[in-house]
């Protein structure tokens, strides 16, 4: 590389990355000791709050709304459940992002083959455009509701959000978590609105927070959709890979002394705290999602669950539930809300995403890019569908538009079942290791044997709705041919999901044995 005239490294587009996990802004945060609980947790909070920001993007709307609509507050439990299990990876992620100083890309990488690393970076990188693509979706339709932008500029006018993220890098990692805790405020404060003047039966929605047998069940449908196909989208909506990377990556901008076992104690612990009050608000937003499907609304009232059809919905007085909210519907102001929270959701996921990005590509293929091309590409990449669907239904209705987008976002999450256990078994399997982790902060027994049980439950339930999921590919109606067509596809893909879960696993399992091997070799080499 040549120099600068002042002396300094001048960058490539593209580098070889084989360092700290996001090292602009590795361990760059100082957080002073003994300053008092309620202090530290303040100078701890932050990181929490992007990985939040993952189980509240668009893509988590219509299923929730939908959910409450077809099925009152029966799925209530399958949120709450969701965001259980979401606190518990979370946790493995900060964890081992702290303790091995490590990123989880970093971690597989270190323990895997070359080979393996490279089909699981491309595996995540099709998983973070299933996202992208929804937040593309969602922020565009945003700004066509608000200021009446046609799709077709406005899902251009996203890729311009480049230019937000370059703005967001001058100013400092501990502004952007403060500018993300503020989107979600926004959005939180929204929907408690809007659900604060529906007046909900807070009795049936605690009832529904406890499971029953009807909760998975196959057995009643409605409007197209099972319990059973309804809590798949809830869980696969809210449990995302990209933020188990993340997560294991910002967990280490605070400033650690690792010869110090009490320091990095502390950080596990209030990371850890930090999360689980962020994904707290996580949840109550869902929930309020779901309440709103319920109580906002008719039953039966929303025909079009896409983002138009919601919008219309709240501004529509015959589909919406009692007089107060018939009253300030009249105004406008529900659907300007909607559309308000759903922009500043898309403008969330725009910085999480990119973030995410960065750390598999170092993680995986140690190859670096500057954060604003990263997000160029990979927007641009997401856009392409996008517009595709937007040109193809430009000569149909608005409602055929509508449902086209909305299917477009719906089968992209289907990426995201693929990706899923590439995520969580490598991050269970590292922090369940005292060779990884040391004996302190190995998992419990406690913590491993709910970890094992996530990480089955989740992948066995993805896998069941697989062939679904494909099925939606063909339309809402898909003929008896197009059925055993997407079970067909369904079929290879699970043996493939299978068959890579087992490469996956083998190879983590030997690169394990040989760590511990080396380790064991220089304590005998150290006496």
């Amino acid at each position: 590389m040549g120099k600068t005239k002042k002396g300094q490294r001048a960058h490539k587009l593209i580098e070889y990355a084989n360092g700290p996990s996001l090292e602009e802004i590795n361990g760059k945060i100082t957080v002073p000791k003994d300053i008092g609980f309620w202090k530290t947790l303040f100078a701890y909070s932050g990181p929490g709050a992007l990985v939040a920001v993952g189980y509240m993007d668009p893509g988590n709307w219509s299923t929730s709304i939908t959910g409450g609509q077809n099925f009152q507050y029966l799925l209530m439990s399958v949120i709450l459940i969701s965001s259980l299990i979401a606190m518990l990876l979370q946790y493995m992620a900060a964890k081992l992002g702290i303790v091995s100083q490590m990123d989880l890309a970093q971690a597989i990488r270190a323990r895997t083959s070359k080979s393996l690393g490279i089909v699981l970076w491309i595996l995540t990188e099709f998983a973070i455009m299933a996202t992208d693509i929804a937040e593309v979706i969602g922020a565009a339709i945003a700004l066509y509701l608000l200021f009446g932008i046609p799709l077709v500029i406005a899902v251009f006018i996203t890729v311009f959000d480049v230019l937000i993220l370059l703005l967001l890098t001058k100013i400092g990692f501990r502004k952007i978590e403060a500018i993300v805790v503020c989107l979600i405020l926004v959005i939180l404060f929204v929907f408690v609105y809007q659900v604060a003047l529906s007046g909900p039966n807070w009795g049936q929605v605690f009832a529904g927070l406890m499971p029953t047998t009807q909760t998975f069940s196959t057995d009643k449908t409605v409007g197209g959709m099972t319990p059973l196909s309804g809590s798949l989208g809830i869980i696969g909506a809210t449990v995302m890979p990209h933020n188990l990377y993340l997560h294991s990556a910002i967990s280490q901008t605070r400033k650690i002394d690792h010869s110090d076992e009490e320091d990095v104690a502390r950080t596990v612990k209030f990371a850890s705290l930090d999360s689980n009050i962020q994904l707290t608000a996580a949840f109550f937003v869902n929930a309020l999602l779901l309440i709103m499907g319920v109580a906002v609304f008719k039953t039966g009232a929303v025909k079009d669950p896409s983002f138009f059809g919601l919008y219309q919905a709240l501004s529509n007085t015959s589909t919406l539930s009692n007089g107060l909210l018939i009253g300030v519907a009249r105004s406008g102001i529900l659907s300007a809300l909607f559309a308000i929270a759903l922009l500043a959701s898309g403008q969330n996921s725009t910085i999480t995403g990119t973030l995410t990005g960065q750390v598999i590509m170092e993680g995986f293929v140690h190859m670096r890019m500057p954060l604003w091309l990263r997000r160029l590409v990979t927007r641009l990449l997401s856009v392409i569908p996008v517009l595709i669907c937007v040109m193809l239904t430009s000569n149909k209705s608005a409602i055929a538009e509508h449902e086209a987008l909305n299917d477009l976002m719906n089968n992209s999450q289907v990426f995201l079942a693929f990706a899923l256990p590439f995520s969580m078994l490598p991050l269970l399997m590292m922090t369940d290791s005292a060779v990884e982790m040391g004996h302190r902060f190995k998992n419990s027994w406690l913590i491993k044997a709910l970890g094992w049980l996530s990480v089955i439950g989740l992948t066995g339930l993805n896998l069941l709705g697989l062939p679904a999921a494909v099925e939606g590919f063909f339309g809402n109606n898909p003929t008896k041919a197009q059925t055993a067509i997407a079970n067909n596809i369904a079929g290879v893909l699970i043996v493939a999901i299978l068959a890579l879960l087992l490469w996956t696993l083998i190879e983590l399992y030997r690169g394990n044995r040989r760590y511990a091997a080396q380790l064991a070799a220089k304590e005998g080499d150290a006496k």
